[in-house]
C-alpha cells in the first residue's frame, strides 16, 4: 500500500515536471518577454524614489504640441539622478514609426475591465536616455491617424487611464508619484483615488497632476458617467462641474498636488481671464499648487551643431549668424540686406496676439524691416497674413505650413522673435529663438514673463504688459534702435544665448514637488 502511494506520488510529480517544462518551452520559444518584478523589498537594493509619468504624447514618439517636448525632456533629464526610477505611460498610436516600434519590447497582454467592457491591453515598452516607456496597445482606439479630435476621446483616453492603473501589477512597478499630465490623463490620477487606491500595493501611491494649459479640460455629459467612464455615483460629487463632467476639475480635486508648466500661470489661472472657467477650483486647490517653467532640448536646439542650419556658431562666436541671415533671406525671396529681420513661428489662433499684430502690422512694415512668418491655423489669420505678404512683397515672406526645418533657419537667421500672446502658459520658442541668439519681444505673461526680462532693466529680450497693439508697436520700434546700435545688439543677443533654459534646472524644481508630495501625511 505505501508502494502504491510513492508511485502515485512520483507520478504526480513527474506530470508537473511535464507541464512546467512544456510551459517553458512556450515562453522560452514566444517572442514574448515577460517584466522582472520588483526587488525593492530587497534590503540589499537602495531604494530609488519611482516616479510614473502618464501623457499622451511624448517626443520623439509622437507629438503635436509643447506637451509632447516635456514628456520627451523631463523624464530623461531627472533619469540622470542614479537615486530616482523614471518611467513613462503612453498610447501606441499607429503614427508612431515602424523604426521605432521594431525596437519596442512586448510585454504580452492582460483585459482591462472598464465599465461593462473588457478590451485587449497590450503592453509594449522602449528604453531612451535612461528611462523606460511603456505603450498601451490597443487598435480599436489608438490605430487611427493622428492622436486627438475623434468623437470618442473621452472612451480612448478613459481606456488608456484605466489601462495604467491595471497594467501595475503585470509590470510589477508601483511608483511612489503618479504624475498625470492634461486632461487626456486626468482619469489615471481619478481612477487611483477613488477604486485602486483601496487596494494595499496602490494605496502609497501619491499623485501629482500638471496643467500644461486650462483651455482644454475634458468636458462630457453626466449621463455617461457610469457606462462609459465606469465611475460609480458616489463619486459624481468629484467631476461633475457646471452641469457636466471636466475630468481636469477631477485630478485637480483628487490629487495631492497641483502643477502648471510656469509660476506667473500659476497665478494667472486663479482668475477668470485665465482659468476658463475653473477659476473657483484652482483657488480652493489653491494650496496644492505650484509652477515650475518648463525647459528645453538644449542638445537638440543647439546652433553649434544643429544639422539644419545654414553655418553653426555660439554664443562666443556669433559671425556665422549673419550666414545663416542671408542665406534665409535667398532662400524665402527676401532682399539680401543688413535690416532687422522680424519673426514669428506660431499657431494661427486669436490667443498668439495675432489681433495686435495685425492692428500694426503695416506699421511696422513701413519701417526698415523684414517680416517672417511660419504657421498654420485659424482661415481668416491664414488669408490675412497671405495677403500681407503679397502686398509687401520684398520685406514679408508668409509661409503657411509646418516645417520643422524651415523653423530651424528661422530660428538662426532671424534678429528678433516676436510673441505677443494674450495667453501662454510657458511657451517654448522663446526660449528656443534666444538659444539661436534670435532676441524675443514678448507681452509679460505667463512663462513670458518669467523667462523673458527687459533689456532695459538687463534682461535678455524685450517686453511690453498691455494687450494695447501701440504699446507692442513701441517696443519694436525700441528694439530697431538697438539693432543699429551694433555693440549693444551684440552684447543682447549673448545674454539672450547664455540664458540657462536646460531642463536640468527645472528637474531640481520637480525634485523638490517629489519629495513634498511623498511626504504628504
Amino acid at each position: 500500500m505505501a508502494e502504491k502511494k510513492r508511485v502515485q506520488a512520483t507520478v504526480k510529480t513527474t506530470k508537473k515536471a511535464t507541464k512546467k517544462s512544456i510551459l517553458a518551452e512556450i515562453f522560452e520559444s514566444a517572442a514574448v518577454t515577460f517584466p522582472e518584478k520588483e526587488t525593492s523589498d530587497d534590503p540589499k537594493v537602495s531604494k530609488k524614489c519611482k516616479i510614473l509619468f502618464v501623457a499622451s504624447e511624448a517626443r520623439p514618439f509622437i507629438a503635436t504640441g509643447g506637451l509632447a517636448d516635456v514628456i520627451g525632456s523631463l523624464p530623461q533629464a531627472l533619469a540622470k539622478d542614479p537615486t530616482y526610477d523614471i518611467r513613462v505611460v503612453l498610447p501606441l498610436y499607429s503614427e508612431i514609426k515602424q523604426e521605432m516600434r521594431r525596437k519596442m519590447t512586448f510585454h504580452g497582454n492582460i483585459y482591462v475591465p472598464l465599465s461593462w467592457r473588457n478590451q485587449y491591453c497590450g503592453v509594449f515598452s522602449y528604453l531612451t536616455g535612461g528611462v523606460t516607456f511603456y505603450f498601451i496597445d490597443n487598435e480599436y482606439y489608438f490605430k487611427r491617424p493622428g492622436c486627438y479630435g475623434y468623437y470618442d476621446d473621452g472612451e480612448r483616453f478613459a481606456f488608456f487611464s484605466k489601462s495604467v492603473m491595471e497594467i501595475l501589477p503585470f509590470i510589477g512597478f508601483y511608483p511612489d508619484i503618479l504624475h498625470c499630465h492634461d486632461w487626456q490623463a486626468a482619469l489615471a490620477a481619478i481612477y487611483l483615488k477613488t477604486d485602486y487606491c483601496l487596494r494595499s500595493e496602490y494605496e502609497h501611491i501619491r499623485a501629482i497632476f500638471t496643467v500644461h494649459n486650462m483651455e482644454y479640460q475634458g468636458k462630457f455629459s453626466l449621463d455617461i458617467l457610469g457606462d462609459l467612464f465606469g465611475i460609480s455615483n458616489e463619486y459624481r460629487h468629484l467631476v461633475e462641474y457646471d452641469g457636466c463632467i471636466n475630468l481636469m476639475k477631477g485630478a485637480i480635486e483628487c490629487c495631492e498636488k497641483i502643477s502648471t508648466v510656469s509660476p506667473t500661470y500659476a497665478k494667472e489661472i486663479e482668475s477668470a481671464q485665465y482659468a476658463h472657467g475653473l477659476e473657483d477650483i484652482i483657488r480652493k486647490n489653491s494650496f496644492k499648487l505650484t509652477g515650475i517653467l518648463n525647459g528645453i532640448d538644449t542638445a537638440s536646439y543647439d546652433p553649434a551643431t544643429d544639422q539644419a542650419l545654414f553655418a553653426n556658431y555660439n554664443a562666443n562666436e556669433l559671425e556665422n549668424k549673419k550666414i545663416c541671415k542671408s542665406e534665409l533671406q535667398k532662400m524665402l525671396g527676401l532682399p539680401v540686406k543688413d535690416v532687422p529681420m522680424i519673426a514669428m513661428i506660431t499657431r494661427l489662433v486669436a490667443h498668439k496676439g495675432l489681433d495686435l499684430v495685425k492692428t500694426v502690422a503695416e506699421d511696422i512694415l513701413h519701417e526698415d524691416v523684414q517680416f517672417v512668418l511660419l504657421g498654420t491655423g485659424d482661415f481668416s489669420y491664414e488669408e490675412y497674413f497671405k495677403d500681407l505678404g503679397r502686398r509687401y512683397e520684398g520685406k514679408a515672406s508668409v509661409n503657411i505650413a509646418f516645417n520643422g526645418d524651415l523653423s530651424r533657419k528661422i530660428y538662426s537667421g532671424a534678429d528678433l522673435f516676436l510673441m505677443p500672446s494674450i495667453a501662454e502658459p510657458c511657451g517654448l520658442s522663446q526660449m528656443i529663438a534666444s538659444r539661436y541668439a534670435t532676441v524675443p519681444l514678448v507681452r509679460e505673461t505667463g512663462g513670458l514673463y518669467d523667462s523673458i526680462k527687459p533689456y532695459g532693466a538687463g534682461g535678455n529680450g524685450f517686453t511690453f504688459a498691455s494687450c494695447n497693439p501701440y504699446d507692442m508697436l513701441y517696443v519694436v520700434h525700441e528694439a530697431i534702435d538697438t539693432y543699429k546700435n551694433g555693440e549693444a545688439w551684440k552684447t543682447l543677443m549673448q545674454r539672450a544665448a547664455t540664458t540657462d533654459f536646460s531642463w536640468s534646472r527645472s528637474a531640481e524644481e520637480y525634485k523638490k514637488l517629489y519629495t513634498d508630495t511623498f511626504t504628504i501625511g
